[in-house]
């Protein structure tokens, strides 16, 4: 067989291998979709879709990953992750074992809100108002509390591991038991705060550090 002819040749076979799988291969997406009853027509995008909607559906139903639901009203062990709330309100709401990972609440107002257990992992509260809050227990790591107003809050055994309170009021705080190990607070008022171990007060005039 000339060179030329056996290079025709094979290019033909190779094509005609091609076909022949990707018939086999459309020959099982259809008996999939028949035998699930989502025979929609020999339209192979009209089948791959019915295909994908039934497997979105087996994920939800098998208690996949889903999104958190934003427009949820405040409530304990509510799912607000990646959720913006800046500047809303929560006064004395209930969001004891939250999660908030990666949620903002850049001026928002949380005067004596209850976040007690919360899953708060980078969570942003740059300038919100959380005079009495109580963050007991909470997971807040690598959050965000500059120029936060957290006069009187209550951090007992709160995980603040690489949490910035930059410029922000801890005043009458109650520390005790928090982990600050990498916390950023520098410039914070920590006057009359009580510190992690328990019993020491922090002098007034307390500024970045406790004295």
């Amino acid at each position: 067989m000339a060179p030329g002819s056996r290079a025709a040749y094979w290019s033909k076979a190779r094509r005609k291998r091609a076909g022949t799988v990707r018939r086999s291969a459309q020959g099982r997406e259809w008996n999939v979709i028949s035998g699930l009853g989502l025979n929609s027509g020999r339209n192979g995008v009209a089948r791959r879709w019915a295909l994908g909607g039934f497997l979105a559906g087996l994920v939800i139903l098998s208690g996949g990953p889903a999104w958190a639901a934003c427009t949820d009203v405040a409530a304990p062990g509510v799912d607000w992750t990646r959720c913006y709330m800046d500047g809303r309100g929560f006064s004395e709401a209930d969001l004891s074992g939250a999660h908030l990972r990666d949620t903002s609440f850049l001026r928002a107002t949380l005067t004596g809100v209850s976040l007690s257990g919360a899953k708060a992992y980078r969570a942003k509260f740059v300038s919100a108002k959380m005079a009495n809050a109580t963050l007991d227990g909470g997971e807040f790591t690598s959050g965000d509390f500059s120029r936060a107003d957290l006069k009187g809050a209550s951090l007992k055994g709160t995980d603040l591991r690489g949490a910035k309170f930059y410029k922000a009021s801890l005043r009458g705080a109650d520390l005790t038991g928090a982990r600050l190990v990498g916390a950023d607070l520098l410039h914070a008022d920590l006057s009359g705060a009580t510190w992690i171990d328990g019993k020491t007060v922090c002098s007034e005039g307390s500024i970045g550090q406790c004295e």
